[in-house]
């Protein structure tokens, strides 16, 4: 049985509080890495433009037999620099993101980075606001957003983005950010919950913390976003990892545990891993 909690968004939609990411796995492998995920129980499955597996997402979610409503799928708009973003533009990518992806509707849309720089996110939020409107998209948010971006959006729009997904781990665990989302209306979301590359997940605070439970540093950071309330889209191509990061129902962190986590980020701005929203735009 699915054991996955769901989170319901501020339009009322339900969103699995744990799915899969999918970021670097060639369109060539997402069927089977997909179909593996489904497989195992994920029932949330994150992708986007710009990672260029949409097709290879839609043929494992064709394949799965599952009922679409079962599934919640969600991509991103990739507003990359090289484009200018009118309405038609968006909807031509947000068109070809379903045929891709093979689907009548997305259960989740996302702006993937504000690019301030460019300063049309909020022209873009406007198609944004059609595309919900009309039900392609049954909830609409943002990715990489700070606080004066979603400040811009509230200014001109009365649709509050449904989710934030923004890099978050306990060495970058943006809780400003996060208080800002709650008073808002807004879910966070992770990616790179598990940070990238091994450092995270050998520190001795989280080995520890695994070696008290019986579990894996992976499965402790991910049971620290959930008792915050975070969703997160853990990736891998590992089934075994795979079936593994789905399996964190079981047991539950204390508070003590829950601060030796919080205090690796301490510091005013964490440990970023990606890019910084304020100066991306490649």
């Amino acid at each position: 049985m699915n054991q996955v909690p769901a989170i319901k968004l501020n339009n009322g939609t339900l969103m699995p509080q744990l799915g899969f990411g999918v970021w670097q796995v060639p369109d060539a492998e997402a069927e089977r890495t997909v179909g593996t995920a489904l497989e195992a129980g994920y029932r949330s499955i994150d992708t986007a433009a710009i990672y260029g597996n949409e097709k290879g997402t839609g043929k494992a979610v064709a394949a799965s037999g599952l009922p679409r409503e079962e599934l919640f799928v969600t991509t991103k708009l990739w507003n990359g620099p090289k484009q200018t973003w009118g309405r038609d533009e968006v909807l031509r990518a947000f068109d070809d993101s379903l045929t891709k992806l093979g689907l009548d509707h997305v259960d989740l849309y996302l702006i993937h980075w504000p690019r301030p720089m460019r300063d049309d996110f909020v022209a873009i939020w406007k198609t944004f606001e059609e595309i919900a409107a009309s039900g392609r998209a049954k909830a609409v948010g943002v990715s990489n957003f700070r606080t004066e971006d979603l400040d811009r959006i509230a200014s001109e729009s009365a649709l509050v983005p449904a989710v934030n997904q923004v890099e978050l781990h306990p060495l970058h665990p943006q809780a400003a950010l996060r208080a800002e989302h709650a008073a808002r209306g807004i879910v966070t979301e992770a990616w790179s919950p598990l940070g990238q590359g091994k450092e995270l997940l050998t520190l001795p605070a989280v080995t520890a913390i695994a070696g008290a439970h019986g579990r894996s540093a992976a499965q402790v950071v991910l049971r620290w976003h959930l008792q915050h309330g975070i969703v997160v889209i853990p990736k891998s191509v590992t089934p075994a990892r795979i079936r593994e990061n789905l399996d964190v129902f079981g047991f539950e962190l204390d508070a003590s545990e829950m601060a030796a986590l919080d205090a690796l980020g301490a510091g005013a701005a964490g440990r970023r891993i990606g890019p910084d929203p304020a100066e991306f735009d490649a």
